[in-house]
C-alpha cells in the first residue's frame, strides 16, 4: 500500500508518549507509531458501528428468519 505524506498538530504530552514508544522500539518512528494509533481507533470505531446496528436488530425476528422452512429440509437432509 502506498503512503502519503501528511503534516499533522499533536499536542507535546502526546508526542512525548509517542516518542516513549518509538525509543523503546516498540515502533521504528513517529510516522510508524501514529499510523498504528490511527488504523487501531479506525477499527475499533467501525467494530462499535458494528454493535450498535447489531443491537438495533430484533432477536425474535432474527431466529424465525434463520430457522425459516428448516423444519420441512430437516425430513430431506442426509445422514452422516
Amino acid at each position: 500500500m502506498s503512503s502519503v505524506k501528511v503534516a499533522i498538530t499533536i499536542d507535546r504530552e502526546t508526542l512525548v508518549r509517542v516518542d516513549g514508544l518509538v525509543s523503546r522500539s516498540i515502533f521504528p518512528n513517529r510516522s510508524r507509531a501514529i499510523q498504528a494509533a490511527v488504523t487501531e481507533k479506525l477499527a475499533r470505531m467501525e467494530r462499535g458501528r458494528l454493535a450498535s446496528e447489531c443491537a438495533m436488530l430484533d432477536p425474535k425476528f432474527e431466529k424465525a428468519l434463520a430457522e425459516e422452512g428448516l423444519g420441512q429440509e430437516l425430513d430431506s437432509w442426509p445422514e452422516y
